[in-house]
């Protein structure tokens, strides 16, 4: 997987200044290029950028899927981590008092594609999952 090329996303924020902090001092994402209605961060080797929309009124919530047993937020994005890595992100969300939707665990446990996971929403409420396996290997078990 050595060679897996960065990918895009760029995601809606109402608050851009607020969404802005969150990924610069929470994750870390050392900030690129900026506008008045956008800025560029590096998540971890990869392209987020934020767009201010507005927001509506009638905005609708996030979906949820059931998936071993938990309410799996719909959209989401994020990140495989390595293991420590993984860990260190989670202890930094507790420092910073973030909300999880879906509390740091294993999920999968015993089976294929076993993986540390947790869930939690940025300022606009854009839902985050950072996952690690202990065997990478298992990344796209069945």
């Amino acid at each position: 997987m050595s060679n897996i090329q960065p990918f895009h996303i760029a995601i809606p924020v109402y608050d851009l200044e607020a969404a802005r902090k969150f990924y610069r001092e929470v994750l870390d994402c050392p900030e690129g290029r900026c506008d008045t209605l956008w800025t560029d961060f590096n998540l971890y080797g990869h392209q987020l950028v934020i767009h201010y929309k507005p927001k509506l009124a009638d905005a609708p919530q996030l979906h949820h899927n059931p998936v071993d047993g938990h309410d799996v937020p719909i959209p989401h994005y994020g990140v495989v981590l390595e293991w420590d890595a993984w860990h260190e992100l989670e202890a930094k969300l507790e420092k910073h008092n973030i909300k999880f939707v879906i509390e740091p665990g294993i999920r999968f446990k015993g089976k294929p594609g076993e993986q540390a996971t947790m869930f939690f929403l940025d300022p606009c409420g854009n839902a985050l999952e950072f996952k690690a396996f202990k065997d990478i290997g298992q990344l796209f078990a069945v």
